[in-house]
């Protein structure tokens, strides 16, 4: 039940980032096909219950991110919702440092979406620096033809195949 809730929240983020159903649910499964083979962990990857003096407070997934076996990711980190904003998640993150390097890794990375403020300031408070960007802008249907576009400071660009 772990790994479809796992699968569902990540496929209702990626739809929340911009994603179709469809682009969503295949990132999804194929990211799974590699680290869940037949619904199992691949050898490395660590998940896990966290607890907080012995009171499960959410979830921890890590381990190598593919063929590296010294570059780990944090693939789901999770805080039960009745307890965030009690330092949780910074302390979750710390312990998959150590996790990691325990393990071998000599960095940890994650993927976190623009529309998740709370979480990235969580990242950048221990440390995490952006490492990619990818930008994304919805078009309207344009009056102009699609062959042409102008800017009034810079005057008419066309295209031809």
């Amino acid at each position: 039940s772990w790994l479809e809730r796992s699968r569902s929240g990540y496929i209702s983020e990626r739809m929340a980032a911009g994603d179709t159903l469809a682009e969503a649910t295949g990132n999804a499964d194929a990211a799974l096909a590699k680290t869940f083979p037949a619904g199992r962990p691949a050898p490395g990857q660590m998940v896990g219950a966290v607890s907080d003096n012995g009171d499960r407070v959410g979830e921890l997934w890590i381990g190598p991110y593919g063929d590296e076996p010294h570059r780990w990711w944090v693939w789901n980190v999770a805080i039960d919702g009745s307890r965030r904003g009690r330092g949780l998640g910074r302390r979750t993150m710390i312990l998959a440092e150590k996790l990691a390097a325990a393990n071998g890794a000599t960095s940890i990375g994650l993927n976190v979406l623009a529309h998740n403020a709370v979480a990235r300031g969580l990242y950048r408070s221990v440390g995490y620096e952006e490492t990619s960007v990818q930008m994304r802008k919805s078009l309207l249907p344009a009056p102009d033809p699609p062959n042409a576009a102008t800017d009034p400071q810079e005057g008419p660009l066309s295209y031809k195949p």
